[in-house]
């Protein structure tokens, strides 16, 4: 019963791999000896440069290091090890315990435990065993985290492709928004730039006017494509759209950073917009710029009541509304890229028509 549950054990360990580090070969040949006779999977060095070499290039799960070697100390080699492998469960050696690194050493290069060399292995196998269960330990939740990071992934994705298909399902109903959705999306992102904005913010400018009027999916299409003017109470119908499409979409994480552009990109800078009357510094900053790009398309665009109107009446629109419907600083910028960048302008509409 013992020598079965022996195998089992040595069975086992042959799943995690050591590295020990002595400058002494006697003290390597031991160690090999003894790790191996437990079932370890085991590789002796005794160049301090080599190990640091194996340990970047090989998968070891803990690492024995000799603390005063030549040509540096163990300390330094954890430290070099410390720069590109937090994860590796390290053991220090040391000859006497006058001449073990200081307390702070230890735990700011992070090394879990040390103790005396002896003729008996008897103290760094318990530290070894003890280590080894921290490992396994350390692997399932690596392993659980991943397994929920895998499934989360798969809904989010999930929840993405329902979300597509309600703005396709809205542009089948709205021959306007087929094609603005894109439009709003990369003239978005063509401000940001033109900004220096991260790539994460034009990341969410992309998505953001993709999305903007996924809302409009809770607007009965008898008010939506209503080619005559709209009553108030339709008007106020339609105005709901923002709240609609930010509730649609705040039940996804993944949507959190787009919700502000979703809810917010009809407010206007003098605080006449919809739906939260905000107003200046109080609209977030991604959705003043996707209403610089929604409204410049809906001007451009033709509607059933009206033809796209032509760029300069853009342009003294943009004018006459800088400081009331829109940021004064992005409309400058926006007013720049349409007077001297507006072949990346023409290029964008070009590609959806």
């Amino acid at each position: 019963m013992r020598k079965g549950l022996q195998n089992l054990e040595n069975s086992e360990n042959r799943n995690y791999k050591i590295i020990a580090v002595d400058d002494e070969e006697g003290i390597i040949d031991s160690l090999s000896i003894f790790l191996k006779r437990s079932g370890y999977e085991f590789t002796g060095v005794t160049d301090p440069q080599e190990a640091i070499e194996k340990v970047k290039n090989e998968h070891f799960d803990l690492m024995i290091l000799d603390f005063i070697m030549t040509p540096f100390h163990g300390d330094q080699v954890v430290e070099e090890i410390r720069k590109f492998n937090k994860e590796l469960y390290i053991l220090l050696l040391t000859g006497h315990k006058d001449l073990a690194p200081p307390l702070d050493t230890i735990r700011r290069l992070d090394i879990q435990g040390y103790c005396e060399k002896s003729d008996k292995f008897d103290q760094l196998l318990l530290l070894i065993e003890s280590g080894i269960k921290s490992i396994a330990q350390m692997n399932e939740i690596k392993k659980i985290n991943e397994e929920l990071k895998n499934t989360n992934e798969m809904l989010e994705k999930a929840y993405l492709e329902s979300i597509e298909t309600l703005r396709y399902t809205v542009e089948a109903k709205d021959t306007y928004t087929r094609g603005h959705s894109d439009r709003v999306s990369e003239f978005s992102v063509l401000i940001g730039k033109a900004m220096n904005l991260p790539e994460s913010d034009l990341k969410t400018l992309q998505i953001g006017g993709i999305f903007h009027d996924i809302g409009k999916i809770g607007v009965p299409d008898s008010i939506l494509l209503k080619e005559a003017k709209l009553t108030d109470d339709e008007y106020s119908e339609i105005k709901n759209h923002p709240s609609i499409g930010a509730h649609i979409l705040s039940t996804a994480s993944i949507f959190r950073d787009i919700v502000p552009i979703v809810k917010h990109h009809h407010e206007k800078y003098d605080g006449n917009g919809y739906p939260g009357r905000l107003k200046g510094e109080e609209i977030p900053y991604l959705a003043r710029i996707t209403a610089i790009a929604d409204s410049f398309d809906a001007m451009t665009s033709r509607r059933t009541y009206r033809n796209a109107l032509p760029l300069d009446t853009v342009i003294a629109e943009f004018e006459r509304c800088k400081g009331t419907q829109f940021d004064p600083e992005l409309t400058d910028v926006f007013l720049d890229i349409l007077r001297n960048h507006f072949d990346e302008v023409k290029e964008i509409q070009e590609k959806y028509k």
